[in-house]
Order: C-alpha cells, then structure tokens, then sequence
C-alpha cells in the first residue's frame, strides 16, 4: 500500500513532513518523497494530515448501551444505584450489539488499538475481529471479599484467557482485569499477579480514582491503595492503572520506580467529579502516562481527539499555567506512550513500526490555516474529521466509509433505543 503527497507527523519529533509512505505486510517500510515503487493500493493523501492511530489505554466498551442513563451524580451513587443494576439485566447479545457500536465510533475517532474491562468478553472480542481493530480484552473481576465470587471470577477469567489464546490473533489480545483494590480482595489481586507472571499477561485495573476510595483503604488495610498493589505484587512495567487521580507523592514515586503506566480519563474524571490528575506530577516522575476514554457511559463519547484536548485544556486551568503540559506530551499520551503501555512497537509514523495509521481531511473550515498542525489537531480537530483508518496494514475505513462491517445494520439496531 502506498500513501502519496501526505503531510506527515514523522517520528517522535513531529515535524510535518512531506512525502509518501510505503507500506508492505503489517509494517510502515518506507517514508520519504516520491516512492515510485508498484503498490497494489495507492491513497491520494495530497489533502491530509497523517498521524499514528490513536491507542485508547482504558474503556468498557459495551457500555455505549448506557450512554445518557445516569447522569449528574458521583461515581458510587452512579456505579451502586445505576450502572450494575443496570448490568445485571445485560445478556450476551446485547453486549456484542453494543461492542459493535462503540467499535465504529473508536474507527471514526482514529483509534487502532484499545484495552477493555467487562463481562461477556468472548462477545467483545467477536466484534473487535469484526471490525478489524486491536483490543486487550480483560473480564472485570469484582469479588467483594467473598470466596464464593472469587472462585467464579477466576474461572471467567480463566475462561476468557483460553478463548483468546486458542484464537490465536493478532488483533485480539488477553489481558488480566481486577475491577479495583476496593473491589477485589487482596487474595484476588495476588492471584491476578501469579497469573500475570505465569502467562506473561498485561493487567489493567482502576486506581485511586476518588476520594471515597482512599477512604475505603485506609479504614480496611491502613494503607493507600498503591501500597496494597505492592503488597500484592502488581506493581511492575505490566500494570495498566486507569485515573490515578489521588495519588501521594510517595504513591507517584512507587508508580515511576515500578514503571506502572496511568492511563488518564479527563473527561469521565470531570464529569463524575471525581477530581484532577496530577499530570505534572505523574511526567516529572517520568511515569508513563497514556490516555482512555473510559466508557461512554461516564464520558459521553469515544473521541480520543476530545480527550486529548480536555487532557490539555483541564491542566492549564487548574494550576493557571498555559505552558504547564505542551501538545507534543499530550499526543505522546494518545500515541507511543499506550503502545509503550501494551509492548507494541506502535504510536509513531517511522520505519519498521507497525502501520496503524490515521488520516485527516484537512479540507475543512475549522481545521484552516494549518500553522501548527499538532495544535490543530488536539484544539481544533474532532473523531469525525479522520478519514481514513489503517489498522495493521489493512484499510479500515476509506474516504469516511468502514469497510469491514455494515455500519448502517449497526446503527439501524439502536434507533429508537432510549426515549
């Protein structure tokens, strides 16, 4: 496949470049001008801005079914008195319908590769081949201190571990997904890091997400909920904490010294009132920081361009500082930190990197003039302005169109869903 004449945001320095990018399997083999090499696919890219695609650290993506269904109330009233009652009535049609959903508005968004916490995942990851995107596919393990529940919890997953390995994928990927420290007993996080080491499993987990929690830990361990982590092992280089909005300063130094990973959730932070990610903090003690969305129902969307630029927008108004986080950081977040995150060698436009790959119609009035195009992209642009996706060297979406699935049979199956 070959893209021509695109304006390229190359490498990690982002300079935009000029020039053709050849690709050949699932990897980016060349970038320079004027590729004269034959290609069975060539992309007229003269108009656009091309980017790595997007990587979503941290959502549920099912919960596009309860997008609108709780709002204006805190994160345990929503969880306790709306969403689980909710859940409890879901079957496993429903959350393939609603995986499907939010799959074509991730494609519409620039997103390739995205991590997952929910049930009936074998369903998620029967639309995520679907639809041709890369999930990390983890059932959210909640057993409340009951042994009974754990027991059933580890046999999902284990369950869910099997399926994933017998598909034998390289779009599909398992990961380890405790619900929370205050969700899950320590005798279950131990568990999770047992596993983890012995099936070389990634683990995502929400983390010191607010301030009930931390209260909820110090009155059951006398401890943080990072410290409970440790004692359970799971602090190192495979952990996906999602928020982390109530850390310490000893908290962020444990994170940085075990290479944890945050993913941070502005909009679902804001809108839950759950409060504010330390970003400085978190980058000065170069700790990995990568970007979700959390689910739809907490956000409303899957737009990680609106993410990124909520990312920016929140800091600088909080510590009253424009220059307090730089666009190059918050793109790294949305790009080569994730695939950090995941172990791929993804996130940047460069030679030898797996070609997932977005483009971006700059023929549009809110996009021009292009004096910086990373600033455009994160403060002007939105999901809808991508238009082309490439997901491990495989077309997606072409010209604003998906082309692996019936987008209309999708959508058609949720008019008249709701009021």
């Amino acid at each position: 496949m070959l893209l021509k004449g695109g304006l390229i945001l190359y490498d990690t320095s982002y300079h935009p470049t000029r020039a053709d990018i050849l690709i050949e399997g699932d990897k980016i083999v060349e970038v320079k001008r004027n590729i004269n090499k034959a290609a069975d696919e060539v992309i007229d890219a003269s108009h656009s801005l091309i980017i790595p695609a997007f990587i979503n650290a941290h959502t549920h993506s099912p919960m596009v079914i309860f997008r609108g269904l709780a709002e204006d109330v805190p994160l345990m009233d929503w969880l306790q008195n709306y969403i689980w009652p909710a859940e409890r009535k879901l079957k496993r049609k429903e959350v393939y319908w609603g995986a499907k959903l939010a799959l074509l508005e991730m494609v519409h968004s620039g997103i390739s590769t995205f991590v997952d916490m929910y049930f009936y995942m074998e369903e998620v990851a029967r639309a995520t081949l679907e639809v041709g995107l890369r999930g990390f596919l983890g059932y959210g393990m909640v057993d409340l201190e009951d042994e009974e529940k754990r027991r059933k919890e580890i046999k999902e997953t284990e369950k869910l571990h099997e399926f994933i390995t017998k598909l034998n994928s390289k779009l599909v990927k398992f990961i380890l997904a405790p619900h929370a420290p205050y969700t899950c007993s320590l005798d279950c996080l131990k568990w999770v890091a047992e596993k983890s080491r012995e099936w070389d499993s990634l683990v995502t987990i929400h983390l010191a997400e607010t301030r009930d929690e931390i209260k909820i830990m110090e009155e059951k361990y006398g401890r943080s909920p990072v410290e409970v982590l440790k004692e359970a092992n799971l602090l190192n280089d495979k952990l996906i904490a999602a928020h982390g909005i109530w850390l310490s300063k000893k908290d962020l130094e444990m994170l940085a010294s075990s290479n944890v990973t945050i993913a941070h959730c502005p909009a679902s932070n804001m809108k839950l009132g759950s409060g504010i990610f330390p970003m400085r903090d978190a980058i000065d003690e170069d700790i990995n920081v990568a970007l979700g969305t959390d689910g739809a129902a907490s956000n409303n969307t899957l737009d990680i361009i609106r993410e990124m630029r909520l990312a920016s927008l929140l800091q600088k108004v909080n510590t009253l500082n424009p220059a307090i986080v730089k666009s190059e950081e918050i793109f790294r977040m949305a790009t080569i930190n994730g695939a950090k995150a995941l172990k791929l060698k993804a996130g940047i436009i460069k030679e030898g990197y797996i070609a997932d790959i977005a483009v971006i119609n700059l023929k549009r009035s809110h996009l021009l003039p292009l004096h910086n195009p990373l600033a455009t992209l994160i403060f002007s642009a939105k999901a809808g302005d991508i238009d082309t996706l490439i997901v491990s060297g495989r077309v997606i979406m072409l010209d604003g169109e998906v082309l692996t699935i019936d987008e209309e049979k999708v959508i058609d199956k949720f008019l008249g869903v709701g009021i």
